[in-house]
């Protein structure tokens, strides 16, 4: 019925987002969701390339950077990719995720993301370590990130302001403010006055 892979997928896709009333928010996570499972790249994949064709414009696009765990992300590839699918991407960050090997348990910041990354992004997803308790550290810093990628945008939107707002942080990032070191040292020492304040708890 369909000449290829990637016309089936964004029939399949439009169908169920127009039937769904086309929602805000509808993701779409591609059979080619990084640079290394692209043939031969992302600018020249014909199934990337199809897909920006062929997906309406509200359907949003997952993408995990270079590899499906991304030790970096860079605006070049951001805007490739954005080129191609003809609309700015959803990283699926894999930084942390150790599902495959629940043996590796990442404490470190969020790191690796370049500055300015916001706004070639329509949004982003941290996927997490499988323990609960190991995410107090990625979650707190991603957190310190996003606040200092608000800050530097050099003009945010009404959204962008509002969500800064609802962060609490009345003084606003300063541009180029996020510092890993420096982010995994105040979630080190929330994590520690947590930990304290949950030994305190009847019963623990």
């Amino acid at each position: 019925v369909f000449p290829s892979l990637a016309q089936a997928q964004a029939s399949v896709a439009n169908e169920v987002y127009r039937e769904l009333g086309q929602p805000s928010v509808f993701l779409f996570c591609p059979t080619e969701y990084c640079s290394a499972l692209c043939s031969p790249s992302p600018s020249q994949s014909c199934y990337l390339l199809a897909l920006g064709r062929e997906l309406l414009p509200g359907i949003g696009v997952i993408w995990t950077g270079p590899k499906v765990v991304s030790q970096e992300l860079s605006a070049t590839l951001l805007e490739e990719v954005e080129g191609v699918l003809q609309r700015r991407p959803i990283i699926w960050d894999n930084l942390y995720a150790n599902d495959y090997d629940c043996r590796r348990v990442f404490l470190g910041p969020y790191t690796g993301r370049a500055p300015g990354l916001m706004p070639r992004l329509r949004g982003l997803l941290l996927n997490p370590n499988c323990e609960l308790q190991a995410n107090f550290i990625p979650i707190h810093t991603l957190g310190r990130w996003f606040r200092s990628e608000l800050g530097s945008c050099a003009h945010p939107d009404h959204a962008g302001m509002e969500t800064a707002a609802a962060l609490g942080d009345s003084r606003g990032p300063q541009e180029g403010s996020y510092s890993p070191q420096e982010a995994l040292e105040l979630a080190l020492h929330d994590w520690v006055a947590e930990i304290n304040r949950q030994a305190l708890e009847p019963g623990r």
